[in-house]
């Protein structure tokens, strides 16, 4: 199945969401226009959509303002939608990129943050394949030092990628452990270090201090890294990945977001909404398992799979 098909599927329940919404609309197809009556209920088809309410009132508002091409038609709606979506999410479409000081190679570290479930680990494994295969040297870094299955199934997905993984005994120094895998990556020649650290929620002060060491630590070593601070966020979790954000971002100075597990739910509009609401990029999404299951995010194809259209 092409990455097309597997996004339009897995965006299913989203999209069924959104057509739902649009479709309980009585006074808007059938018109050449759309007229006042119908703004407020677009409006609400979309926040029930998880777009959000800002981006909510401002795609009905173009809607409103829009030359329509003969009658509205919920095909007509669809394609306009994509349209609008498409504008909101294009600055942030933004693939991971390596780059090297003046030709020479050095170490790209990658650190990857979140609440616990929302799919770091496994991130981090689907990173390390797509880039072994791309031909770069990988080394991973299980700083999870608090479950004992997050080091084994890192070192799960090390041995089907061939990529080392630098682990420690549970309950260990987080900090200490990114230290030495920085030393061992930079000893082995590799090209990038993808350290997953371990979830904690927002509002655990000292996980996040925690999480604020390890960066330091990190910086200590190489001050311009991280350079990729990733946020991992579960696409099933809805409009509470707002909070998420900003939380951390105050503690790990975010330049990016994966967004995972968006085939499991009716929320996919939450990608809109964290687009407009943080301008950060959005370099992968997620729709099932397998490691091709995490690619790049285009916002072309993504906001026609959104509301029902195939992108082909």
């Amino acid at each position: 199945m092409s990455w097309l098909k597997k996004l339009t599927t897995g965006l299913k329940k989203s999209s069924d969401k959104v057509s739902s919404s649009l479709s309980g609309i009585s006074l808007l197809f059938g018109k050449d226009k759309i007229d006042a009556a119908s703004i407020e209920e677009i409006e609400e088809a979309l926040i029930l959509a998880d777009l959000g309410v800002s981006v909510a009132s401002e795609i009905a508002e173009g809607l409103r303002a829009r030359k329509w091409q003969g009658e509205v038609t919920p095909d007509s709606l669809r394609e306009a939608l994509a349209e609008h979506l498409t504008d909101i999410l294009l600055p942030v479409e933004k693939p991971l990129t390596f780059q090297q000081a003046d030709g020479e190679r050095d170490l790209h570290v990658i650190l990857l943050v979140g609440v616990n479930g929302s799919g770091k680990t496994t991130t981090a494994g689907k990173l390390a394949a797509r880039f072994q295969a791309q031909g770069r040297h990988v080394v991973m870094a299980a700083a999870d030092m608090f479950r004992a299955a997050a080091i084994e199934q890192l070192s799960g997905w090390g041995a089907r990628t061939d990529t080392k993984v630098i682990s420690g005994e549970r309950g260990g120094d987080a900090a200490a452990l990114a230290f030495r895998a920085i030393d061992e990556a930079r000893a082995d020649n590799a090209d990038v270090l993808i350290i997953d650290t371990a979830g904690r929620l927002q509002n655990r002060a000292e996980l996040m201090e925690e999480l604020a060491k390890i960066i330091r630590v990190i910086k200590k070593q190489i001050p311009e890294a991280p350079h990729d601070s990733l946020i991992v966020l579960d696409g099933t979790v809805g409009q509470n990945a707002i909070a998420q954000m900003k939380a951390f971002q105050q503690t790990a100075d975010l330049t990016g977001m994966v967004i995972t597990k968006l085939d499991g739910t009716a929320k996919g509009g939450i990608v809109v909404a964290l687009a407009r609401e943080f301008g950060l990029p959005v370099h992968m999404v997620g729709v099932g398992e397998a490691a091709e299951d995490l690619q790049d995010f285009t916002a072309h194809d993504f906001a026609h799979a959104l509301v029902g259209l195939s992108p082909e």
